[in-house]
């Protein structure tokens, strides 16, 4: 039992796994392909290894043309997309000729190339960070501390106050936007079965990356831990949480906008909100309302904030862009608009944020990386003129904004901390944020701290670049 516990908790981004995986891939491919006959070695080889090379040429403009990586992939990456590519191609030209032996070994290196693959890929995004998370998330196993609605019920209705939160899978009905979404989820802390009806706790909606679903800041960002910790702290009070599925499906990248794929701007603001404050009698005050996202969700946070300060007024951005982004500017406004430059210019934060003018009571909290950060004076002063070509620029990106937003009476920080783009960095970043987070949205018994004082990298902290302490006015 101990072992099977050891082994579930075994990294998939450090250590041994990867590493394993990929040497015996190695000696397996190698066994298929052989030494065999001349003709094998001059002509159909090298006729494999063409056609892993367009595999992975393939594969390599697929993710540029539709805008599905903000940075560049490893090398290995494609290395092992070309092999399976290979792999595969020798499964074909050469089974005639080769030995049932060779033939078991020719069968087993396709999908062994794309593990290898699959692992160079979560080592970079860090999706999964563990064996258990991986194995919950094939198998849609349970999440930390889920329980049915109808449980609940019946515990709030008795008075029965829980150890731990509760994670509650709802079913949030489309009918102001019509989005066509999965099952979302939304975590109770103990102190929401204090009292019948529940006390009307603040509410951070939660919002994964680009290629996400509901689940993945309770699995691979580990946000229950995270705000279970945080509430054992505090008697039991924190933030309700709803982990919102922006996307509708795994691979469809709305960033949170009204567009071409789906209206998740509507489903979050006029599906998600009203329904958790019908049924969970959260807080309808937009002083108890805010966002916390990772990567696109990052950009969301700001995004649907700035859009809509009448119901959020606060947000953390997890290493988010200048603006919803599925490639440069053209190509974000052709993939998410339909062409439409005043649709773009609606979701875009620095319009909006112009558009709008001065804001009251809203204040941000923007994550990013140190690590490999090289945001120069003349980075920083030119980041606003970049972005429509590489909105993926997070610390510009983040600089650029809190700039804006204070000059526009956001109160905000940008907070860098170690770590790369991947999901245990924004575990990281979000466990900083959330105790300033909790005191913000007027968590009870949560006391408001204030904003870490940050400044731009190679500037002096001003004006401008440096976090202004929260006001000590009322909400």
């Amino acid at each position: 039992m101990a072992q099977l516990i050891a082994i579930s908790h075994t990294s998939l981004m450090h250590g041994w796994v990867p590493l394993a995986v990929q040497v015996v891939t190695a000696i397996v491919l190698a066994t298929a392909l052989g030494w065999r006959s001349r003709h094998w070695r001059l002509v159909r080889l090298p006729l494999a290894a063409l056609a892993g090379g367009a595999v992975a040429y393939g594969t390599h403009w697929f993710f540029v043309n539709r805008g599905l990586s903000n940075e560049p992939a490893p090398t290995a990456l494609w290395l092992w997309i070309a092999l399976a590519g290979m792999a595969a191609a020798v499964l074909i030209l050469g089974w005639r000729s080769a030995r049932n032996w060779r033939r078991g070994a020719m069968l087993l290196a396709v999908p062994l190339c794309l593990l290898s693959a699959a692992l160079v890929l979560n080592v970079w995004v860090g999706y999964l960070p563990t064996v258990q998370t991986a194995w919950n998330q094939v198998t849609a196993g349970p999440l930390p501390d889920q329980t049915d609605r109808a449980t609940v019920t019946a515990m709030a209705a008795t008075g029965t106050r829980p150890q731990h939160g509760t994670v509650v899978p709802v079913t949030i009905p489309s009918d102001a936007s019509h989005f066509k979404h999965r099952r979302e989820l939304v975590y109770l802390p103990p102190e929401w079965f204090a009292s019948s009806p529940p006390p009307a706790l603040p509410t951070v909606m939660m919002i994964g990356g680009q290629f996400n679903t509901p689940a993945d800041w309770t699995r691979a960002g580990d946000a229950v831990t995270t705000i279970d910790d945080f509430a054992a702290q505090h008697h039991g009070k924190a933030p309700v949480l709803v982990f919102v599925d922006s996307g509708g499906a795994f691979n469809n990248d709305t960033e949170c906008v009204n567009g071409s794929r789906g209206k998740a701007a509507d489903h979050l603001t006029k599906d998600v909100v009203p329904y958790l404050i019908a049924n969970f009698g959260v807080s309808p005050d937009r002083s108890k309302w805010g966002v916390a996202g990772w990567s696109m969700g990052g950009t969301c946070a700001v995004d649907l904030t700035v859009m809509h300060p009448e119901m959020f007024s606060a947000f953390v951005d997890v290493a988010g862009d200048f603006f919803p982004n599925a490639g440069n500017k053209a190509q974000t406004i052709a993939r998410l608009f339909g062409g439409s430059a005043e649709a773009w210019a609606a979701f875009d934060p620095t319009t909006v944020i112009n558009r709008h003018g001065p804001y009251t009571g809203v204040a941000g909290w923007f994550a990013i990386s140190s690590d490999g950060a090289s945001t120069t004076r003349r980075d920083t002063a030119m980041a606003g003129r970049d972005a429509a070509a590489n909105p993926s620029n997070q610390t510009a990106a983040a600089y650029s904004l809190c700039a804006l937003g204070r000059a526009n009476g956001i109160d905000c920080a940008v907070v860098p901390q170690p770590g790369k783009h991947d999901w245990p960095f924004a575990e990281r970043a979000f466990a900083a944020a959330l105790p300033w987070l909790a005191g913000q949205l007027g968590t009870p018994e949560v006391p408001r701290i204030p904003l870490p004082g940050t400044s731009a990298p190679g500037l002096p902290a001003g004006p401008v670049f440096a976090a202004e302490r929260p006001k000590t006015a009322t909400r």
